[in-house]
């Protein structure tokens, strides 16, 4: 490695962009200089970095000169427009968008999966899909030593997955719906502050994350298969996925059900799941010990509990994972790519 690398974050600003300072300072990752980037709406606003104050400037074409790394998570419509820019100015982009997941010559990494995979890369290297990321952390090492064929899975996904407006607007509906009369027409007054999400997500969940397709499955929905494949590099994997979005402010959760080429007992998963990189195994129901969102918000580690033999299929377990998406699914994973580098 270098002594010192030149940084730039597009989308400074967001959810993702204040928690990639955070692990950026914390991890200790040898900056000589970072850059903070957003929209024009953001410009003269200011973030902190190591006790400095960095001012935000407008995402730009000329913003990459003398950048080392690009850290992307600033949508995919400025994704697809910048990153071929900063690319072609030198820099390696790690781009959170899921605009170049699946191209070809675009590595897609989780560093405790597939970190070989970095040395292909051409300039531009994709972080992956957050509940994906939580998700294959507890999946991958299963399948390692028993051959993962298929997972059908069930997501529950904070808030903070759609960044601050989702965020501010669960707060805003809770407060509003304690401090309604009980003779209040609720749920008509509550769906009228619904503007991030079709409905109302104070005390309910929304079976729909991302964009319908013609299977009527969601985009976020595939994601799992299709980038559950490219990471493990595993063509035959399948996945049968429903997104759900929950009242949750931060840490997705994700219910798997997987079937194994060879036979696996609970307490050989126990075994595996214990070593795994990145997971700790929280399995102790009987003194309600299991994975929580509450447990893992704000932490790297994702956990993985509730482990047991899955009665409806053949070689099968039934586990629980959560994670904290802003970070395993987004900032710290993308440092950790950046470390590999």
């Amino acid at each position: 490695m270098k002594k010192a690398y030149h940084i730039a974050i597009a989308g400074a600003t967001g959810a993702v962009g204040a928690e990639l300072l955070r692990v950026l300072e914390r991890r200790n990752f040898p900056v000589a200089t970072i850059r903070a980037l957003a929209s024009d709406r953001s410009t003269g606003k200011k973030v902190s970095f190591r006790n400095q104050t960095i001012p935000i400037e407008e995402l730009r074409a000329d913003s990459f000169d003398k950048i080392d790394i690009v850290f992307f998570s600033a949508g995919g419509e400025r994704s697809r427009k910048f990153v071929p820019l900063a690319r072609d100015a030198g820099a390696i982009v790690i781009d959170n968008s899921s605009t170049f997941r699946m191209e070809p010559d675009v590595p897609l990494v989780i560093p405790e999966i597939n970190p070989e995979d970095v040395k292909r890369h051409r300039g531009v290297i994709a972080n992956p899909n957050c509940t994906t990321a939580v998700a294959l952390m507890a999946i991958y090492p299963l399948h390692r030593a028993f051959g993962v064929r298929r997972v059908f899975a069930a997501s529950y996904q904070a808030v903070s997955g759609s960044g601050a407006r989702a965020i501010a607007e669960l707060k805003r509906q809770v407060e509003e719906s304690c401090s309604r009369r009980p003779a209040d027409d609720a749920r008509a007054s509550h769906s009228e502050a619904a503007t991030v999400y079709p409905h109302p997500i104070a005390f309910n969940v929304l079976p729909h994350v991302d964009v319908f397709l013609e299977s009527g499955y969601t985009k976020e929905e595939m994601k799992m298969q299709d980038e559950g494949r490219k990471i493990m590099h595993l063509p035959e994997f399948r996945a049968s996925v429903t997104c759900v979005r929950v009242p949750v402010y931060r840490a997705h959760s994700v219910a798997v059900s997987a079937e194994f080429e060879r036979p696996v007992s609970v307490e050989q998963a126990h075994e595996v799941l214990a070593k795994a990189p990145g997971l700790e195994l929280v399995d102790e129901p009987h003194k309600n010990r299991y994975p929580m969102p509450l447990d893992v918000a704000g932490k790297d580690n994702c956990q993985v509990g509730r482990v047991r033999r899955d009665c409806a299929l053949e070689n099968g377990l039934a586990f629980w994972v959560s994670g904290d998406q802003l970070l395993k699914g987004a900032a710290l994973n993308a440092v950790q790519i950046a470390e590999l580098l």
